[in-house]
């Protein structure tokens, strides 16, 4: 399929030019002032609007089995969802449970993605620690472009990665030259926290962010930051909800370390008076891990996203339904935690950030994709609108407005959390490998189109970082 998207105004992380992009046999073929139209190429007209790289959300967690159930949304129908909202490729995660094989349990998500409609990669979970782990995590790097590992600091008895696990598995990253990722909250205290306020009778949802507050966060990425920096491995902190979190990757950046932080549109817009809701089906809709916060660490994360010490925006779109959250009726630690969001991340952050102005154009851009294919290293393949590129692209409507419903999204959820919020600024044509799957409201996809995305180590950098750590190794002492 040939697509020309014609008048429109290209806006990538850099800069911002008028110019007319031509999108052939997948790529992007040429970018210029008035380009001759092909026979046969579909003409998008993009007077007025905005030409930008498609969004690419790095973390989400698709038909992920959790908690006694598997999430509603899969990847056919979450990748389609994205696409109607400008995403054009996820980075889900294959996760392990203890014992169980690595390789074995990433050919499977594997297999669960082959119905996805639009591009993905995957992080690989490291959940516990023995001589095949370290074998198998290179393999996965050498032969299978993964590029990173995640580490869930929470969810002990379960998934949790203790200290032990981390200084491993980072030490292993570091020679292959992939970059660690943690889910930063310590797990200990929330097992205590959780036993203690069900033990005081509190039942209900209002007890999921009491059983983790922020200074659980907190302490969980310093850990991890801290390692890291022992071990001079790169870091990169999901979802990051509070200050506290906040704080010690923008104290570690201060320091000259390699940190990364990832925010949640959710987390930037959403607070826990949510939790609050009498009705139990409304509350439980936005259990998620770690919980929604107070309005003071909102605006703390927004300064973090406009000072640059947070990187990128994400969802964890990790769909559960109402019949699902019942699990939890009478125990709010059985709520399966997750909430939905890569169709609405782009409206949301542009009408909240581009329209209040506390992000630019181009900073928007950067936060939404372009950083995240480059902390990733999958650019300028991706996130970026510029010759021999992917043909991902999203065409943007400034002054298109909606309101966001779980009566008219396409992800496959009974509620939405920005439910009623009415945006300014939408996705009009989202074109996916060069061809338009989406206009003016309506999807028109293939399933198993979307590719699996290789991601190829970090070098020479890291080759760096080695020699730093061997220079920087402890000197045994010889005793007489």
């Amino acid at each position: 399929m040939t697509v020309l998207i014609k008048g429109g105004t290209v806006v990538n992380a850099d800069r911002t030019f008028r110019a007319d992009v031509l999108c052939q046999d997948g790529v992007i073929a040429a970018i210029g002032d008035d380009l001759e139209t092909p026979a046969g190429a579909t003409v998008v007209d993009a007077g007025g609007q905005y030409v930008m790289p498609g969004g690419i959300d790095p973390h989400t967690h698709m038909q992920l089995p959790f908690m006694g159930t598997v999430a509603s949304e899969d990847f056919y129908t979450g990748t389609a969802a994205g696409l109607a909202g400008g995403t054009t490729m996820i980075i889900d995660f294959a996760i392990p449970n203890p014992q169980q094989n690595i390789l074995e349990t990433y050919q499977q998500w594997r297999e669960w993605a082959e119905k996805a409609v639009a591009d993905y990669s995957f992080h690989v979970a490291i959940t516990w620690w023995d001589e095949s782990v370290y074998k198998d995590m290179g393999t996965l790097v050498e032969k299978h472009g993964v590029n990173s590992f995640k580490h869930f600091m929470a969810y002990k008895g379960a998934i949790m990665a203790d200290d032990e696990i981390l200084v491993n598995s980072f030490s292993r990253a570091l020679e292959l030259g992939a970059i660690p990722t943690v889910h930063a909250e310590n797990g200990e205290l929330v097992f205590r926290l959780q036993q203690e306020i069900y033990d005081k009778g509190i039942r209900g949802p209002e007890g999921h962010p009491l059983s983790r507050p922020p200074e659980v966060e907190g302490e969980a990425a310093n850990r991890a930051i801290r390692i890291a920096e022992v071990l001079n491995t790169p870091l990169y902190v999901v979802h990051t909800s509070c200050r506290q979190a906040l704080e010690a990757i923008t104290r570690a950046r201060g320091e000259g370390q390699r940190v990364f932080g990832e925010v949640l549109a959710g987390h930037l817009l959403i607070d826990d008076s949510v939790y609050r809701d009498p009705d139990f089906e409304a509350a439980a809709a936005h259990v998620m891990s770690p919980p929604f916060r107070s309005k003071e660490h909102q605006e703390a994360l927004w300064h973090g996203l406009q000072s640059g010490n947070l990187q990128t925006t994400a969802t964890d779109h990790c769909c559960f339904c109402a019949d699902q959250k019942a699990a939890g009726k009478d125990d709010f630690r059985l709520i399966p935690n997750g909430t939905a969001g890569i169709e609405n991340r782009l409206e949301a952050l542009w009408h909240h950030g581009v329209g209040t102005g506390r992000l630019t154009m181009n900073e928007f851009v950067r936060v939404t994709s372009t950083n995240a294919a480059q902390i990733f290293n999958i650019y300028p393949r991706k996130g970026s609108v510029s010759v021999g590129a992917d043909a991902d692209v999203v065409v943007w409507d400034p002054e298109a407005s909606k309101t966001i419903s779980a009566k008219t999204h396409f992800q496959k959820i009974d509620y939405n959390i920005f439910e009623g919020m009415t945006v300014k600024g939408c996705a009009s044509h989202t074109i996916s490998r060069g061809k338009l799957v989406y206009k003016d409201g309506k999807l028109d996809v293939e399933r198993g189109a979307g590719r699996y995305v290789d991601r190829p180590p970090y070098a020479p950098y890291y080759d760096a970082l080695k020699l730093k750590a061997e220079k920087n190794a402890p000197v045994a002492v010889k005793r007489q």
